[in-house]
């Protein structure tokens, strides 16, 4: 068991990005890592971790509000240790199929400290959604859940490999 302390932190409405990032930190934790999973608006401070995780559903092709913010708010200690960001959102089967690159939002929270990697996982939309668009969205027959958690933890466990040194 390794004593790297990882966080995974999340900006998340309706709790499909959430759940990818408790997925993440079970893996991290699985994989010999002590991880957990916490909203990034809670996040004040990272001194506790040696690596962070920083995902944000994507709305309108923009990273969630708090993901953004945590960016901006915590860049100098960004800087001082690895991270990896993810994206959910696309509503459809995408991104099992291909890698979709970060949004111009993502790419620009990301250039604020030096990112080890980026991937996109498929959103959720729940039946019972909160905002206006995504209860329209819902009503329309589009909810459903495109998050591949295989593929969330075969990526989990590359930023363990790396983290943990191991091939």
């Amino acid at each position: 068991m390794s004593n790297q302390r990882v966080l995974v932190a999340y900006g998340s409405t309706n709790q499909g990005t959430a759940g990818l990032a408790e997925e993440i930190a079970a893996t991290l934790n699985k994989d010999g890592l002590t991880a957990e999973a916490r909203p990034a608006a809670e996040v004040g401070d990272l001194t506790a971790y040696d690596a962070v995780v920083i995902g944000g559903g994507l709305y309108a092709g923009r990273w969630h509000r708090d993901a953004r913010r945590l960016t901006r708010r915590l860049q100098p200690q960004l800087r001082e240790r690895p991270v990896w960001c993810f994206s959910s959102g696309p509503l459809d089967a995408s991104a099992t199929e291909k890698d979709i690159p970060p949004t111009r939002g993502v790419r620009r929270a990301m250039s604020r400290f030096p990112a080890r990697g980026h991937t996109t996982f498929g959103g959720r939309l729940a039946p019972d959604p909160k905002g206006r668009l995504a209860r329209s969205m819902a009503k329309r027959g589009m909810a459903h859940d495109w998050r591949d958690f295989e593929q969330v933890r075969a990526w989990a466990h590359a930023i363990a490999t790396e983290l943990l040194g191991r091939r």
